[in-house]
């Protein structure tokens, strides 16, 4: 019997949903072989992964360079209430927008957004200057990006 972690997962399962995770287009033969498993098990693990929720989509990593948004930033937006106004989650319709966070801290919401150039960031800002609930953002801009990638299987044992 195979041991199960606390998410119902065994090695196997973390080990496959690196290697997905890392790249998702490799074979059921690939991914087997690397796990030691058969391409159909793999398939039926994959297939369980997707209809539990686990694997909530697969998606194409564009490059921001090639795009045309190589200026990276977060921001932290303080409010007069909770952060979470309708019209700071209207702001999800944006393509430049990669993520929004409430958050503790000194200030309520953290946006990371992605963009063309600070021309791009100051029309961002005077939109969220013109919303009635915000006080204040922090700009933190990326200078060099080291480490950026999607959310991983593995577990440290702290």
């Amino acid at each position: 019997m195979t041991l199960k972690d606390n998410q119902g997962l065994d090695a196997i399962d973390r080990k496959l949903l690196g290697l997905l995770s890392e790249d998702a287009e490799q074979s059921y033969a690939t991914l087997g072989d690397k796990v030691g498993l058969s391409a159909p098990a793999v398939h039926e693990r994959v297939k369980r992964y997707k209809a539990t929720g686990r694997i909530s989509s697969v998606t194409a990593q564009l490059d921001p360079t090639m795009t045309g948004k190589p200026f990276l930033a977060f921001l932290h937006v303080d409010t007069t209430g909770w952060g979470k106004s309708a019209a700071m989650m209207e702001l999800r319709d944006l393509p430049e927008l990669e993520e929004i966070h409430s958050v503790t801290g000194d200030t309520c919401m953290l946006l990371k957004v992605r963009m063309q150039d600070s021309k791009a960031m100051e029309a961002l800002l005077k939109r969220l200057y013109d919303m009635p609930d915000v006080v204040s953002t922090k700009t933190y801009v990326a200078l060099s990006t080291y480490l950026e990638r999607p959310v991983q299987a593995g577990i440290t044992d702290f």
